[in-house]
């Protein structure tokens, strides 16, 4: 396994563990990694320093922790698929439908663009990007 340091082009930066660099550009190319800060799908390689192992053990902790964050991700995407209704890509229509009390409130989910997520801030509309993981692992 290896942990690389990336960044969308919103210059958000974060790590992800991949178990080699040819499964991170295949999964790059199909747009399978998302910023999990803002959803962008366009990522790329971040400088990143050497890792050097400072005590026995550190190497475990740090899949740990990964193996943590994946696990209470799946978890949160379990609960969102189960308790909200998907809209797909009518997300911010029917994000603004929902703020403007043009329809019942209800929880939903589904994909908004850059600009229409920018948009849907601006007019107040309340909503967050979650990171979403594919159904396999990176």
């Amino acid at each position: 396994m290896i942990l690389f340091d990336l960044k969308c082009r919103n210059n958000h930066t974060f790590e992800a563990w991949f178990r080699d660099d040819a499964t991170f550009k295949a999964q790059n190319r199909t747009g399978e990694i998302a910023c999990p800060v803002c959803g962008e799908r366009k990522i790329a390689k971040a400088p990143m320093a050497p890792h050097v192992a400072r005590s026995k053990g550190g190497e475990d902790q740090a899949w740990k922790s990964s193996a943590q964050a994946i696990a209470a991700l799946r978890k949160l995407r379990r609960h969102v698929e189960e308790n909200c209704d998907f809209v797909g890509q009518r997300f911010p229509e029917e994000a603004r439908k929902i703020h403007y009390g043009e329809v019942a409130e209800r929880n939903i989910y589904g994909e908004a663009k850059e600009e229409e997520a920018r948009e849907l801030r601006d007019e107040g509309v309340e909503f967050h990007r979650i990171p979403w993981l594919g159904r396999r692992d990176s």
